[in-house]
C-alpha cells in the first residue's frame, strides 16, 4: 500500500482487526523458505534457534504497526533471557554473510570477540565505521499522532463474513465442525449469544453452527433477528 493511499484508504492500515483485501493489494512474494532436511542435533539447531523480526535485508524497513514495534524489542529481550546475550553469534542464528557491529563481550562470548579492534567511532585505528547506506530512510508524517481506538470502527462482521464466503463447502464444513466441537459443552444461552455473532457475519455461518449444536433453528433464528432489531 503506497503511503499516500494509506492516508485515505477506508480501512486503518494498522488496525489489527482488519485484513487488507487482496483484490486491492495482492500479496507480494519476497522469498521462499525451503525445509530440505531434518536437524542433526535438535538442541543446537532447534532449541537454540532465535527468530527475530528485526533481522531484515537491506532495503526493507519497519512499519509503525504497534505489534511489530513491540516485537522488535520483546523478541531480542526474550532471546537474551532464554539463550544468553550472545544468542545471535550461535551457528544456528549467525548471519551467513560477514556482519560487523559494536556488540562486544558479554556472558559466554565464544569467538574471537573482534580481537583488539576498537568498538567505538570515530577512532584512530581503522576500526569499523557506520555505513550510512544501510540507515533506515526518513519517514514523513502528517496529521495527528495519537493512540488508535479500534472501537471507533464498529464494523466487526464484514471481513469475517467475506472470509467465510471465500471458503469452499468442505472448508466451511470443517470450520463449523471445529466450532461445534468446542462449543458443545457451553450453556445454551451462551451458544445462542455466540451464534448471533456468526449470523451477523453470514447467515449460513450462524445457522450452520446452530444446526451442528442441535438447536431448534426456528427458535434460534427468531431470537437472533430480535436481538439484531434491538
Amino acid at each position: 500500500m503506497p503511503e499516500k493511499e494509506a492516508e485515505t484508504y477506508h480501512l486503518h492500515p494498522f488496525d489489527l482487526t482488519k485484513v487488507w483485501p487482496h483484490g486491492d493489494y495482492p500479496v507480494i512474494e519476497v522469498g521462499e523458505l525451503v525445509l530440505d532436511r531434518n536437524p542433526e542435533n535438535y538442541f543446537a539447531e532447534v532449541e537454540q534457534a532465535a527468530f527475530d523480526p528485526k533481522n531484515v535485508v537491506p532495503g526493507m524497513g519497519y512499519s509503525p504497526d504497534k505489534m511489530l514495534q513491540g516485537r522488535l524489542i520483546s523478541y531480542p529481550d526474550a532471546h537474551r533471557y532464554r539463550i544468553g546475550v550472545n544468542y545471535d553469534a550461535l551457528p544456528v542464528n549467525k548471519p551467513q554473510c560477514p556482519v560487523h557491529t559494536y556488540h562486544r563481550d558479554g556472558v559466554m562470548r565464544f569467538d574471537g570477540n573482534f580481537g583488539s579492534a576498537p568498538n567505538y567511532e570515530p577512532n584512530s585505528f581503522n576500526g569499523p565505521a557506520e555505513d550510512a547506506s544501510y540507515r533506515e530512510r526518513a519517514r514523513t508524517i502528517s496529521g495527528a499522532v495519537d493512540r488508535h481506538n479500534h472501537r471507533l470502527d464498529d464494523d466487526y462482521y464484514s471481513q469475517p463474513g467475506a472470509l467465510f464466503r471465500l471458503m469452499s463447502l468442505d472448508e466451511k464444513g470443517r470450520l463449523i465442525n471445529n466450532i461445534v466441537a468446542s462449543m458443545s459443552s457451553v450453556p445454551p444461552e451462551i451458544q445462542e449469544r455466540q451464534i448471533r455473532h456468526f449470523y451477523k457475519a453470514d447467515p449460513d455461518y450462524g445457522m450452520g453452527v446452530a444446526r451442528g449444536l442441535g438447536l431448534k433453528l426456528d427458535n434460534v433464528l427468531n431470537r437472533v433477528l430480535a436481538a439484531a432489531g434491538d
